[in-house]
């Protein structure tokens, strides 16, 4: 049974028309690249429960999840903004995830210390994210996603923000984490960085036009063998921070 199951799901988009068809296997981690406008966040909020489809199905773990809403779906998503409180520390942030409620008990913020001590943070669990850095809340909001132990990880291009050493050093972190984790997830990452990949991912697709035209490993995909992405690659190397 595929973790993901995106079966003839259609969304029309301003003047054109996009279908997505795609499985990923549990514990399997998916690249999505692609040019601005493929398609790539659309796929991703379909697949989050943020867009309903016009038509099609969407299956998370063999269940029919296509009306449900992102709360009743077996995901975590890590935004780029990091999608955190202002106003709670960074230990109450992440304890949110496993207990929704305002008066958090004191074993969801024992689990919550533990999370950020696994990122790194356990010293700065009492900060507020305006006293973390970009790549500290990014770790926050990592604790908080692995904490939930959800079967299926989106990540909605968190690292856009960072440079290339630290945005691989928050991809290695994913790669820790989901080895240690009791069920490592199936994650999907859209991405504009098609490097990122490389040594992470098990497998790329990549998007044109609202539609999946080529799917393999990061190595068959990003050689540049197929002339669009050949041409997708140069133009995101020239643009590479």
């Amino acid at each position: 049974m595929n973790a993901i199951e995106l079966d003839a799901v259609t969304f029309a988009h301003e003047t054109s028309g996009m279908r997505f068809d795609l499985n990923v296997a549990p514990g399997e981690w998916l690249a999505v690249i692609g040019p601005s406008g493929a398609g790539k966040s659309t796929l991703l909020d379909i697949l989050t429960g943020f867009l309903k489809p016009e038509s099609g199905t969407v299956r998370l773990e063999g269940r029919d999840v296509t009306d449900r809403s992102p709360a009743e779906r077996p995901i975590s998503v890590v935004f780029q903004d990091d999608n955190l409180f202002p106003h709670l520390s960074a230990e109450r942030n992440v304890a949110l995830g496993i207990s929704p409620t305002w008066r958090l008990p004191e074993a969801a913020l024992a689990r919550a210390r533990d999370a950020l001590a696994r990122v790194g943070l356990g010293a700065l669990a009492g900060r507020l994210p305006g006293e973390l850095s970009g790549g500290e809340r990014q770790r926050v909001a990592l604790a908080r996603a692995f904490l939930r132990e959800r079967p299926i990880l989106a990540l909605d291009e968190p690292f856009a923000a960072l440079g290339p050493a630290l945005r691989k050093e928050m991809l290695d972190l994913i790669d820790r984490l989901r080895v240690e984790a009791p069920r490592p997830p199936a994650i999907v990452m859209v991405t504009h960085h098609p490097g990122d990949a490389l040594g992470h991912a098990d497998r790329v697709a990549f998007l044109e036009a609202g539609r999946i035209v080529l799917s393999g490993t990061p190595d068959e995909v990003l050689s540049g063998r197929h002339p669009r992405v050949a041409a997708y690659l140069g133009a995101t190397r020239g643009s590479e921070p």
